[in-house]
């Protein structure tokens, strides 16, 4: 019985699951009427600003990578014995922040 616990097979398992959950949940938000409130963009009640550029993804990634190398540094670092090998992992982990900060 613990071979339903493997990933696979799990996997396999919830596909039909979340399928029937989906149809449910469709079945229930009933018929879709599209209009124009629906479609235009909400601003907190007012006119959208069409002179405003919006930013992009990229301040976005530096905070997650700054934030996935320190995890991560950290998991190595920490999970290592405590001993010289470490020091090269200390120190490619503190120029990548340093390089993720001022690029």
């Amino acid at each position: 019985m613990d071979f339903i616990l493997t990933p696979p097979v799990a996997f396999l398992l919830y596909i039909p699951l979340v399928f029937a959950l989906a149809g449910f949940g469709k079945a229930l938000a009933g018929p879709a009427k599209s209009s124009d409130v629906k479609e235009s963009p909400y601003t907190g009640g007012e006119e959208q600003a069409s002179s405003h550029s919006t930013p992009g993804y990229r301040p976005f990634f530096l905070i997650a990578f700054f934030f996935a190398i320190l995890h991560l540094g950290t998991l190595v670092v920490g999970l290592g014995d405590f001993s010289i090998r470490v020091l090269p992992y200390l120190a490619g982990l503190v120029l990548a922040l340093i390089i993720l900060l001022l690029g």
